[in-house]
């Protein structure tokens, strides 16, 4: 292309993008060089027609994201071509951008969450605290921001349940299994030892006596999964897709997993049942004996 190498400069020497960014554009721009190529194009008689042909060449072997990215970076290069009076009008803004596709949660099984929760030393203070982050996170499905911010008045043991802010400044209740509470009981009788002569209105802790981070959460989940020899790549958010994965297994409807989870829209809880569907399809395929 006529202008291509102009552009590039332009970006790295007036735009200032990195060098990283000025290959990626370069990348796409190459990208569609060849279709244009291949068609017998130019960038100036480039129709709206030959861009959605464009599109369906770029997705036999590009995903939705990397198709996404190339189609922004030719639009940025029209609007350069625009601004410098070799064409009029910007054809690329005629579409819009694909929709992303949607990435099924990953989650942990029952089994595999008893593998790591046994591993947990709760021989110290800090391995008691560990097990009833653990439980607490799989009981309750709570977002690991949700988390950190239980205050002790906000746990109710009594009738087994927490009540946690959400997003939005929105209050919800979250309920607690046996496994649970006797974590949070054995926590609790320990927790006035990290406290290091201080007072602290939160539940969690951490070594210095100080509301634990999401940044302590997720440290903690990984020095865990270290010391228990699995393979599994679980961050605390693993956590809240186990939780729903395991209640819609169980046969709990997707309305009730829709509140417990404080999602205000239950199309962002349906893709849980993407995942209890292919569970089911694995049951099936296991059990069938014509298979």
């Amino acid at each position: 292309m006529k202008y291509k190498d102009e552009y590039l400069i332009y970006l790295e020497n007036i735009k200032k993008y990195s060098n990283n960014t000025v290959i990626n554009y370069e990348l796409d721009l190459n990208l569609f060089e060849e279709y244009l190529r291949l068609k017998h194009k130019d960038v100036i008689s480039i129709e709206y027609k030959n861009i959605l042909d464009f599109i369906a060449y770029l997705k036999d072997e590009h995903k939705s994201s990397s198709i996404n990215r190339c189609l922004s970076s030719i639009r940025s290069y029209y609007n350069y071509l625009i601004k410098n009076n070799v064409i009029s009008t910007n054809p690329f803004n005629l579409v819009s951008s694909m929709k992303k596709e949607k990435k099924l949660p990953e989650y942990f099984k029952y089994n595999e969450y008893e593998e790591i929760i046994n591993s947990i030393d709760v021989s110290t203070d800090l391995g008691v605290r560990n097990k009833c982050i653990f439980e607490v996170l799989l009981s309750t499905g709570c977002r690991v921001n949700e988390l950190v911010n239980i205050k002790l008045n906000d746990v109710d043991l009594k009738l087994c349940e927490i009540k946690v802010l959400g997003k939005g400044n929105k209050e919800r209740i979250v309920y607690l299994g046996s496994y649970a509470i006797k974590a949070i009981e054995d926590y609790l009788s320990v927790r006035s030892n990290l406290l290091n002569k201080k007072s602290s209105e939160f539940l969690f802790l951490n070594h210095l006596g100080n509301k634990i981070t999401t940044r302590g959460i997720r440290d903690i989940i990984d020095k865990i999964l270290l010391k228990s020899c699995t393979n599994l790549k679980i961050t605390p958010h693993t956590f809240r897709h186990s939780f729903a994965t395991m209640l819609l297994n169980e046969g709990c409807d997707l309305k009730s997993v829709q509140e417990l989870l404080g999602h205000v829209s239950l199309s962002t809880t349906s893709i849980y049942t993407h995942v209890s569907n292919e569970e089911l399809k694995r049951v099936y395929l296991h059990s069938n004996p014509r298979q």
